[in-house]
């Protein structure tokens, strides 16, 4: 699976970043462990995901 990685807006300026690359399937994985591998998780559960943290 190819992906085009970007920081995530929800990182901040901590220096702890996620990147995730949006798609039928969303892969996420830490900026600073990218060779542990990422988590691919399909769009509608990235989406419901997203939608959940907004509203907690």
């Amino acid at each position: 699976m190819t992906h085009e990685w970007h920081k995530s807006s929800y990182s901040g300026n901590t220096g702890h970043c996620v990147e995730v690359c949006e798609g039928v399937v969303t892969g996420v994985r830490d900026t600073q462990n990218r060779e542990l591998g990422q988590l691919d998780v399909p769009a509608p559960e990235w989406t419901a995901l997203l939608n959940a943290m907004r509203s907690w």
